[in-house]
């Protein structure tokens, strides 16, 4: 009885360590300078997805700028939502998608890079 305790625990324990490691990607870092030429005014939103994180934006550009970022929706640990108030606003300061990473939040803090590349990139159409 005591070995099929130990298999038991041995095959829980893999199976966590093969799901734990899908979701511990970091996410590729797409983003770049906003370029204005080309970058119509308005509201776009876009997403991004990597292992458990999830960013959802509303982007406003103004003037071929970025004037503001409302982050719709993180899903995120705890730490992760660290990144919420801090990478909009360094976006929008840098007029970037390639800002510093909030310390700790590195996947959540690309994530949410990344949503607002691809909100940007739709306003070039």
């Amino acid at each position: 009885m005591q070995n099929f305790f130990k298999a038991f625990y041995l095959i829980i324990l893999a199976v966590v360590l093969i799901l734990s490691s899908s979701g511990c990607q970091i996410a590729p870092l797409m983003g770049t300078p906003v370029e204005p030429e080309g970058l119509k005014d308005g509201v776009y939103e876009g997403e991004y997805k990597k292992g458990i994180n999830k960013a959802v934006v509303k982007v406003i550009i103004t003037d071929g700028k970025i004037g503001e970022i409302e982050l719709v929706k993180h899903t995120a640990s705890w730490i992760g939502k660290k990144a919420n108030e801090i990478i909009p606003q360094r976006i929008v300061e840098q007029q970037s998608t390639q800002v510093d990473a909030v310390s700790g939040a590195t996947n959540s803090s690309r994530v949410i890079m990344n949503a607002v590349q691809k909100a940007i990139e739709t306003a070039y159409k």
